[in-house]
């Protein structure tokens, strides 16, 4: 992924550019001092005898650096979001339209998510509009970025006039806070809150219900977490059915009527995953299993090529073949995916599910790693959209669809938003001029360079007779 920027060069810098050189230039020279291990050792080395003491003065400098940089970053989240929706009312955009891509453009910006970029616009409009004093404390460092973070979170649910004094009161004297870590801190504001203002404390905890939840993340030793976040009451009683079945099990199993050998953590794991899918304890319920591997991997013994599960990641060969061969005792279908050999992409696929399934939205899924695809977030894929719309003339084909997560599929529509698609990466320009290039993740047995190549195959007369025909194919599908 590369980032450029392609705006003209004023004939004089702005105070913004001036500002942009001198941060840019600190962050060189403290990174070059980072990276030189042999100066650092010279200067503790030195006889002096506050060697010491000023490692510690630099650490704590460093720490109110970082501060402060939050503090600024946040300041200019917000006046960005200002500058594009006066410049959006300006051209008529409707008033609940404005500022839609400005989000997404802060996460890619700061090389993160579109949902980072969310809340760190809304952090600096907290602090910004409504909490000043704990603006101040940042910037100055008497607060870590963190620390303001749990200030701003545990206040969200005040009117602003009660946020104000929550503001006030905290953060305007130094040594309410002084010496207070993350937990106390937390403490002290849900304790104000609750005084203060109990009513909106109460609605704020009706309202978490409603972002009840389930979610998947990889885990090692190819393991996977699956969270709930439910109301405290559900999520009680569904643990205190696992533990019931656990000791149900471990009970049977010491008066000799059954001979289960699991642990109560085992016992309870199979349980929830049978209570999900409706399949007997310790069966593999039957699934699709979108598993992309070479030929070498799935039939031999080689494992130094890995396997890719979309959504999950790599695995090992020999894992994957475990998945195949349960899989198959299980009545799953599996999906068979072919790759260019010289390239390493992903061209086409079939499907020996009995049901026809959306073939090419699949294919991009299993494509881009069912991962969003834009630069720095890894969002599960919700959505598989054009990269350039329909109505602009693009094309419902693989090389037109990219895989995008909800927030940043909206975003793009946002005014200013371009995107052209390449043979095998899409370019993204935001309204502020910046360019971002991102390409679909390599897949396994992808031969060495395979960029180098990719970026050779953008021209179809380059595409070997084989791969015509699939790419005809997908066009004629599509």
């Amino acid at each position: 992924m590369t980032t450029q920027r392609s705006v003209e060069v004023a004939p004089s810098p702005s105070p913004i550019a001036g500002l942009l050189k001198a941060v840019r230039t600190h962050a060189r020279d403290l990174g070059a001092a980072a990276l030189d291990p042999a100066a650092m050792a010279g200067l503790v080395a030195d006889d002096s005898a506050d060697t010491d003491s000023e490692l510690v003065d630099l650490i704590s400098g460093l720490e109110d650096l970082v501060a402060a940089a939050a503090a600024l970053q946040a300041r200019a989240a917000v006046e960005l979001d200002r500058e594009r929706r006066a410049q959006e009312a300006e051209r008529g955009v409707p008033a609940a339209r404005r500022g839609r891509g400005v989000a997404a453009e802060i996460g890619l910006a700061a090389r993160t998510s579109l949902s980072r970029g969310s809340r760190l616009l809304g952090f600096g409009k907290a602090l910004c509009l409504e909490m000043p004093h704990t603006m101040a404390a940042l910037a100055n460092g008497r607060l870590s970025p963190w620390r303001a973070t749990l200030l701003v979170k545990e206040s969200a649910c005040l009117p602003r006039e009660d946020r104000e004094r929550f503001d006030e009161e905290l953060c305007a004297d130094p040594h309410v806070l002084a010496g207070l870590g993350d937990r106390q801190i937390g403490d002290v504001a849900r304790a104000w809150c609750a005084r203060e203002n109990a009513e909106a404390v109460v609605a704020r905890n009706a309202r978490a219900e409603a972002e009840r939840r389930v979610s998947l993340r990889p885990a090692p030793e190819t393991m996977t977490y699956l969270t709930a976040l439910l109301p405290v009451a559900q999520g009680v009683a569904a643990y205190a059915a696992l533990v019931q079945r656990a000791d149900a099990a471990r009970t049977r199993e010491q008066e000799g009527d059954a001979e289960d050998t699991r642990t109560r953590g085992q016992v309870m794991a199979d349980a929830l995953v049978a209570a999900v899918t409706g399949q007997p304890e310790g069966q593999h319920p039957p699934v699709l299993v979108n598993l992309v591997m070479t030929d070498t991997a799935l039939f031999t013994s080689a494992d130094t090529e890995a396997a890719m599960l979309p959504g999950f990641g790599p695995v090992p060969a020999a894992t994957a073949r475990n998945m195949v061969e349960k899989a198959a005792g299980a009545g799953a279908w599996v999906r068979r995916l072919y790759m260019a050999p010289r390239t390493g992409a992903l061209v086409a696929m079939d499907s020996r599910r009995r049901r026809v399934p959306q073939g090419l939205g699949d294919l991009v899924r299993i494509r881009d790693g069912g991962r969003c695809r834009v630069p720095w977030c890894d969002a599960p894929v919700r959505h598989v959209d054009h990269v350039v719309p329909v109505a602009e003339g693009g094309a419902t084909e693989a090389n037109n669809l990219q895989s995008y997560c909800e927030a940043h599929n909206y975003a793009k529509q946002a005014l200013g938003w371009r995107a052209e698609p390449q043979r095998h990466s899409v370019e993204t320009r935001t309204p502020s001029g910046h360019r971002y290039v991102d390409r679909a993740p390599p897949l396994p047995g992808s031969p060495p360079g395979h960029l180098e190549l990719l970026e050779q195959e953008r021209v179809p007369v380059d595409y070997s007779p084989g791969e015509r025909i699939v790419d005809e194919l997908l066009r004629y599908a599509a």
